[in-house]
């Protein structure tokens, strides 16, 4: 297993800072495993506010459809906040995927976290398509390579309409 973070440089990052609290470590004085998938769904949430009421707009309602988490090293109680880097790593049509490094005080990348997100329709709760203006925010803090893949299947998708 690799102990490095394979996060694709060229991306933009979400950082947050989130205290941890003496309940989040457990008897082998160690940052607990559930600990760490909490700490990353803290950090969804500030990034939602973050990028998306920030502007002025609805956060999106969205269910986890999966989560991968691969633990490198353990979060001991001298880190007092974790800071996790977020990312967007893919966008599809119903979904997205972040990528986040969870870092101890030392700025060591201790865990990824990979989610797939899926956009709901809460009325039904069944998957709908991601808006322009989502889009448009998720591409914000995206890898270039999405930004590149959205782009041109927004541009095609736009080509196709006029048709």
């Amino acid at each position: 297993m690799s102990t490095e973070d394979n996060t694709n440089t060229s991306a933009q990052v979400h950082t947050t800072r989130i205290p941890v609290r003496w309940s989040d470590f457990d008897r082998f004085n160690h940052l607990n495993n559930v600990s760490y998938i909490e700490v990353a769904q803290e950090a969804r949430t500030a990034f939602a506010q973050d990028e998306f009421a920030a502007r002025g707009l609805p956060i999106p309602a969205v269910f986890v459809r999966r989560t991968e988490v691969d633990y490198f090293r353990p979060i001991l109680p001298d880190t007092t906040a974790v800071e996790i880097d977020t990312t967007v790593v893919q966008i599809g049509t119903t979904s997205f995927t972040t990528h986040q490094s969870i870092k101890d005080r030392n700025g060591t990348v201790c865990c990824t976290v990979d989610c797939v997100q899926i956009a709901v329709d809460l009325a039904t709760s069944s998957p709908r398509a991601i808006t322009k203006h989502e889009l448009g925010v998720l591409t914000q803090v995206a890898d270039s390579a999405v930004i590149n893949e959205a782009t041109s299947a927004d541009d095609s998708a736009e080509a196709s309409a006029d048709d």
